[in-house]
């Protein structure tokens, strides 16, 4: 395929490919996926909070598995995702698939050496990471995350060639399988996890955590090999390539170096916050935090997550054509749609914080007092909850844009503001874990502003005034379901410690079903963009199906 032309106006695409536009549609079916992928994530940490609580041993496996977690974050779903997607993204478009496909091979000849290299470094340094980022715990404490982490360690090598097979299949347009892909992981975490668990120790102590560290082996491989057959469908056969020296390469590399940084700020502040949490007094503090950040990024996931995967290759595209407009419509019709669907979510978590944790997690193991702590920490992390969507949606933009420096940067300011933050609330002021939930939501809050303004002065205008115009019709149109979660809280939540798990179930469940309800009609009553394209489509769905045979 010969380069295009620069246009100002959007390429139509070949034939038999689906416009390029970031409609609710193509959101939806990889929030869906994604979405499964949360509802399995968070059933998985449910089972491990039923089994082994919030105690000190669930506080080891966490940190454990956090090390890993934040490589692939910084290596995989993080730096190689954004910058593989951007490069082939544009190889496509310039060069044509066959061209792709070699990128393709060099990458991941590439990335199996790397990464394996990187286990091994891993395992034997496991002491020394452990220190790093939980230097408050006690030794035995410290050496059960030493073994654990060991065992987890090869995860970043699977969940890498995972990233990058994901990268291929959204650059080809396939969404789906990708973002379903996770879901593998959990369901294979879950199962043999508990299952081996259960073999090595049937109380589920210490010796269980074993077996949910090699079930999380097990569940990144399934998260791999799930997705082969679409990789082969849309034309992928992997050859090893050790022919690195290539404009591809170099150029992913390129962009992988400031993304380390700037794709995981946000992790990177999770671990910064995880260190500050060893030194709080007492077992639990890791855990809380870690189960509020799981339930927050059910949102993130189903909704951010979403908009911002079907955004990037778009504008990966536009900028290969040099389509300044086609990037400022996706961007901001992106953020828009991020915006409509997290606000609500966020509200109803600071407000149902309590009633939730305490249906999904309390019980066995699992005490009122956690259930309280982690509720604490899920308010103060869903503050920042819209500003986490903010960032999935643009800050990948600035790499398909070849300004991969200037998230870089505002990453390094975020990290460093976050840590004087951590000090401030956390033990200045004494909010313990609480501070550290609220010195995250604030400082992801900082890292969008600065973003946005940038992008605002690199792209000249991203229709400041309709996304403003679009979010404070969502205050707006969110303030009927604040007054039903408010008095739902007043009547229906008194004596929460006590009340039934199935008078909890109907009480939350309905309370979320009214207040969804009056922010529907509240919106759709103020007419907003996304909303009414959402009810077109439902309505056209709807009138096909109605409509006789022939028509």
């Amino acid at each position: 395929m010969s380069p295009k032309p620069p246009s100002p106006s959007p390429t139509p695409p070949p034939p038999g490919e689906k416009p390029a536009r970031v409609n609710a549609k193509s959101a939806g079916v990889v929030g869906l996926a994604v979405g499964c992928s949360r509802i399995l994530g968070l059933v998985r940490e449910v089972v491990f909070a039923k089994l082994f609580g919030a105690g000190p041993a669930m506080d080891a496996f966490m940190m454990a598995f956090r090390i890993p977690n934040l490589l692939r974050d910084l290596f995989a779903e993080g730096a190689l995702s954004t910058a593989f997607i951007t490069t082939f993204s544009k190889k496509i478009e310039k060069e044509g698939d066959a061209s792709a496909w070699q990128l393709a091979n060099k990458m991941a000849t590439l990335t199996v050496i790397f990464m394996s290299l990187l286990t091994l470094l891993g395992i034997v340094f496991a002491p020394w990471l452990v220190w790093l980022i939980a230097g408050g715990f006690s030794p035995e404490k410290a050496q059960l995350t030493i073994t654990l982490t060991r065992i987890m360690f090869p995860f970043i090598l699977l969940i890498s060639l995972a990233a990058l097979t994901m990268g291929m299949l959204n650059a080809k347009n396939v969404f789906g399988m990708p973002a379903l892909a996770s879901s593998f992981f959990n369901l294979g975490s879950i199962i043999s996890g508990v299952g081996l668990g259960y073999w090595l120790d049937p109380t589920f102590g210490e010796r269980a955590l074993v077996g949910l560290a090699i079930g999380t082996l097990i569940g990144g491989l399934l998260q791999l090999v799930v997705q082969f057959p679409k990789l082969a469908q849309v034309g992928f056969r992997f050859r090893p390539d050790f022919l690195w020296r290539d404009e591809g390469v170099r150029k992913i590399l390129l962009l992988m170096g400031p993304a380390v940084v700037a794709a995981s700020a946000v992790q990177v502040n999770v671990m910064v916050n995880s260190r500050f949490a060893s030194f709080i007094p007492g077992d639990g503090p890791v855990s809380w935090l870690g189960y509020s950040f799981r339930l927050m990024m059910l949102p993130l996931g189903l909704f951010g997550v979403a908009v911002a995967t079907v955004t990037l290759p778009l504008v990966s595209r536009f900028a290969a054509l040099h389509d300044l407009v086609g990037v400022r419509s996706a961007l901001g019709r992106g953020l828009r749609l991020a915006f409509l669907l997290t606000v609500p979510a966020a509200l109803g978590l600071i407000l149902l914080a309590e009633p939730i944790i305490s249906l999904i997690y309390q019980g066995r193991r699992f005490s009122f007092e956690d259930t309280l702590q982690t509720a604490a920490s899920l308010r103060y992390y869903s503050l920042g909850l819209v500003a986490y969507a903010g960032i999935k949606v643009i800050a990948p933009a600035f790499y398909a844009l070849d300004q991969r420096n200037l998230p870089m940067f505002v990453s390094f300011f975020s990290i460093a503001t976050n840590y004087l933050l951590n000090q401030f609330f956390t033990f200045y002021l004494g909010f313990g874990h609480r501070g550290l939930a609220l010195s995250t939501s604030l400082v992801a809050m900082i890292n969008f502003a600065i973003l946005y303004r940038l992008m605002l002065r690199r792209e000249g205008g991203l229709d400041t005034r309709g996304i403003m115009g679009g979010l404070l019709k969502l205050l707006l149109g969110s303030v009927p379901m604040v007054l039903v979660c408010l008095a739902a809280q007043q009547w229906w939540f008194t004596g929460l410690e006590t009340m039934s798990f199935w008078v909890k179930l109907v009480s939350v469940f309905g309370t979320i079903a009214v207040a969804a309800g009056a922010f529907g009609v509240a919106v759709l009553w103020l007419r907003i963009e996304e909303v009414e394209e959402l009810r077109a489509m439902v309505l056209r769905r709807l009138g096909r199906k109605a409509a006789p045979p022939g028509e």
